[in-house]
């Protein structure tokens, strides 16, 4: 079977920014025009999160008290993709450092979101993400 994730992938879905303190951080993008676009609980991980948004760039933030404050502490990229099952099927074919066994679920969004995550070469995290 090709693995052509070209077919599935669309651009990029959100940048994921941890964060020790949302309500600053929050400011801190509006003050650069980002809107507040969904707000709500990881009950999983108990962290709050936001997802701003200007333009076609998303960020997402979340509150989860161990943000390094370092430069390059961006913690992931996420890529939007329209079949979430075949692109788990392809980056497990290539054998790509998998960091989920399977596909995840959150109640993100209107009707949530399925998602998983991947090593880059350079310690770098790839998250693929489709809407439901």
């Amino acid at each position: 079977m090709e693995n052509n994730f070209q077919k599935y992938i669309t651009g990029l879905q959100h940048i994921g920014i941890p964060t020790n303190d949302l309500e600053a951080t929050i400011a801190f993008y509006a003050a650069l025009g980002f809107q507040v676009a969904f707000q709500t609980v990881n009950e999983a991980a108990d962290e709050r999160v936001a997802f701003l948004r200007l333009g076609d760039v998303t960020v997402e933030t979340y509150e989860n008290k161990q943000a390094t404050l370092v430069n390059g502490a961006l913690d992931h990229v996420a890529l939007n993709v329209t079949d979430i099952e075949e692109v788990f099927r392809m980056a497990k074919e290539n054998e790509f450092c998998m960091l989920d066994e399977e596909i995840q679920f959150l109640p993100f969004w209107e009707n949530g979101v399925k998602f998983f995550t991947l090593m880059g070469p350079n310690k770098e995290k790839i998250e693929f993400s489709q809407y439901l």
